[in-house]
Formats: C-alpha cells, sequence, structure tokens
C-alpha cells in the first residue's frame, strides 16, 4: 500500500510539471461599483489564457469550487481565507485537465479561450443582500460578481463567440446548472452554447441517522445569502426556494444543453450528505469515508444503496436529446480539472471513453453520451483520488 501511494505521489507530481499552465490572477476592481464583491467586500478575481488558431473565438468558464457558508461564522472564516478574500488569493493558479492548453492532455478544447473564476462569495454565485452588517463587514452579492465578470468577458470578446462552455466543479458545477440559462441568454444566438456540471449534482437524500441534513444545510444557505430572487423561477414558483439549491428540481426545466458529470459514489456527498459528522458522532465511519476501500460490507451496502437513490434522482429528470450524462463509479469529486481523470492513459473510462472523449463527443454531437458505470467494485478504471 505504501509503495501504491508512494507511485501514485510521483505521478502526480509528474503531471503536475509536465502538464500544467500557471495563469496569472485578474482584479476585477470594477465590479466594486456594482456591488459584486467577495464575503469581505474585496473585488473578485478570475484567470483568463487566451485562445489561439481555430479557438479564437471560443471560450470555456470554469467555475471553481468550495462549499458554501450557511451561517455567520462560517462564512467569518471564509472571510479570511481565498474562499471568502481576493486579498487571499494566490497571484496564479494552474491550468491543467479541461483547462489545458496542450492538445496531448486537452484535445478538444486546449486552444479555447480558457476562463477560470474564482469563487468567494460562499453561495455558488446566487446571493444578493444589500445591507451589510457593520458588525461582521459580510457581504453575499454571488449573483452581482457572476454578472460583472461574465459583462467584463463579454468586453473582451466573448460577445462575438462561436463555441462556448459554462463549467465548473462542486459548487462551482452547482452554479454551472443554476446559471446555464442565464449565461446562454448573454451570448449571440448562432453560437453553440452549452453547461458542464463537474461533481455538482447534489442530491437531496436523508443522512445514515435519517435527518435532512443537507436539505437544512441548503436552506440555511438559501436565506442566509438571500438566493430566492436568484434562483430559477420555474422552481421557486413551486417549490420553497431551498428546493431550488438542488439540481434535480432545476435540471429538467434548463434549456440549454446540459452534461452531468458525476461520480455514483461521489466522495463529497458520501462524507456530508450520507455521512455528516453529526450522523456519526462516533467517528465509526471514518476509515470507509477515507477510503472506499476500507469499508465494511455493512457500510458497503449502504454505499450501494446511495448510488442506487442518487440514480433514481438522476432517472428522474426523465429522457432529453438535449442532456448527456457521464456517471462513473469511481470515488472521486470533481474530475474534469484532475488531469489524471480527465485524459490520460490510465484515466478512468466509461464505454471506452474518456471523460474527455465523452464531453467532446457530446459538445460536437458525435455521440448522445448518456452512460452510467457498473457499481463497485467492478470498474478498474479508476484513479486514487489525490484528495483522499
Amino acid at each position: 500500500m505504501v509503495t501504491h501511494c508512494l507511485f501514485f505521489f510521483i505521478s502526480l507530481l509528474i503531471i503536475c510539471r509536465t502538464e500544467s499552465l500557471l495563469v496569472n490572477i485578474t482584479i476585477l476592481e470594477s465590479a466594486v461599483a456594482k456591488g459584486g464583491v467577495c464575503l469581505d467586500g474585496t473585488p473578485p478575481a478570475y484567470h483568463l489564457d487566451r485562445g489561439s488558431g481555430t479557438g479564437l473565438d471560443n471560450w470555456v468558464i470554469s467555475i471553481e469550487g468550495g462549499g458554501w457558508c450557511q451561517n455567520i461564522t462560517h462564512c467569518l472564516q471564509r472571510k479570511n481565507s481565498r474562499l471568502g478574500s481576493s486579498a487571499k488569493m494566490g497571484k496564479q493558479v494552474a491550468f491543467s485537465g479541461i483547462m489545458s492548453n496542450d492538445p496531448k492532455f486537452n484535445p478538444e478544447f486546449y486552444n479555447w479561450n480558457r476562463v477560470s473564476v474564482r469563487y468567494c462569495d460562499g453561495g455558488s454565485f446566487t446571493g444578493d443582500v444589500e445591507a451589510v452588517d457593520p458588525a461582521t463587514g459580510l457581504h453575499y452579492r454571488g449573483a452581482r460578481i457572476f454578472e460583472a465578470i461574465m459583462a467584463d468577458l463579454l468586453a473582451q470578446g466573448m460577445s462575438t463567440v462561436e463555441n462556448a462552455i459554462l463549467s465548473g466543479c462542486s459548487a462551482g458545477g452547482l452554479a454551472s446548472i443554476l446559471h446555464c440559462d442565464n449565461f446562454r441568454a448573454l451570448l449571440p444566438k448562432t453560437a453553440r452554447v452549452k453547461c458542464f456540471s463537474d461533481a455538482g449534482y447534489f442530491v437531496n437524500l436523508k443522512d445514515i441517522s435519517g435527518e435532512a441534513y443537507i436539505e437544512e444545510y441548503f436552506n440555511d444557505v438559501v436565506t442566509l445569502h438571500g438566493s430566492a430572487k436568484n434562483l430559477p423561477p420555474s422552481c421557486t414558483s413551486k417549490l420553497n426556494p431551498s428546493l431550488c439549491f438542488f439540481p434535480q428540481n432545476v435540471a429538467h426545466q434548463i434549456q440549454t444543453p446540459l452534461f452531468i458529470i458525476n461520480a455514483a459514489y461521489d466522495h463529497w456527498q458520501v462524507r456530508n450528505i450520507l455521512v455528516p459528522s453529526t450522523a456519526d458522532p462516533t467517528g465509526a465511519w471514518t476509515n470507509c469515508k477515507a477510503d472506499m476501500r476500507n469499508c465494511t460490507l455493512s457500510e458497503l451496502q449502504v454505499l450501494q444503496g446511495f448510488r442506487l437513490n442518487f440514480l433514481k434522482v438522476l432517472e428522474g429528470l426523465g429522457p432529453s436529446s438535449t442532456r448527456g450524462y457521464y456517471i462513473n463509479s469511481c470515488f472521486s469529486h470533481c474530475q474534469t480539472q484532475q488531469q489524471a481523470y480527465w485524459f490520460g492513459p490510465n484515466s478512468p473510462r466509461l464505454f471506452n471513453k474518456t471523460i474527455a472523449e465523452a464531453t467532446g463527443d457530446w459538445f460536437w454531437e458525435r455521440n448522445q453520451f448518456q452512460e452510467i458505470d457498473c457499481p463497485y467494485p467492478c470498474d478498474k478504471t479508476c484513479v486514487e483520488d489525490s484528495s483522499n
């Protein structure tokens, strides 16, 4: 096991050195006048690497993930980090996976304009509260950040786009769903515009103790950030706004083509929806949550039940010719920006397709990719997740 981990670590170092591009940060000072600011009031930020050749008029927008803050205490903690302040962000980020500029590692989108939108509002870019509590100095302005950054990118050439993708990972993957139609509306009607959600399909399921933990958590997020007015009205007109934070209640009404990339055993959802710490006070699940290979038989049965419920929720969207999905059985979270998952000789495969190949086929309409992996442990192509 030690030898295996050492080999994997060395492989990651090689990937980082050979397949990543460092891209400088852009601090969007002009957003401040529009009220589009991070939790601490600093301007938002993004990283842009310009396209070239045939990709000059094509854009990939990738929204950073990083969870949410559901109460003042948690938001104050984020305020002092890169997830709440552009002053705490690094000056460069590494672009890899779908953001790579090398055709060997990103064959479909390598020469597009590629943008990484930094996440500093804690509400998946849905918040908009005018008042600022002087005691905390917290700003809940995620929706304004999204609008300001999109306006800036449109002015930089995105207004004449031919092909565009709005994508994101985790909380950014959720944002790519919630903002999908809004993004489409900003661009020319003649453009091919589609959305990718990577590890953003969070499901509304009860935890192992029978509590509706994630539903209560999302309700707190939506209430604190004043998100209701920025969630799809087709959903909020029928359901409590907090339920419209769940993709299962909004995705079927999205008009823009949407591709869902998710692990059926998404380890963030296992650790925070199925078995949050409140449902496991003794830590009995610690080993299993760290590595699926450590799970007991009874724990595996629970995980298999979670997978079935996840698939049931996904299939509840009904058939659609404009939706695709790549649901593998890896114990992972966020796969489009990790080169080992995205495209490589040892990347996960579903029906013999890497994620990069499947998304490329779907985007260019070579294949209506709608595939679900067999249950663990039948898939032997999964790589060990570096976040474990």
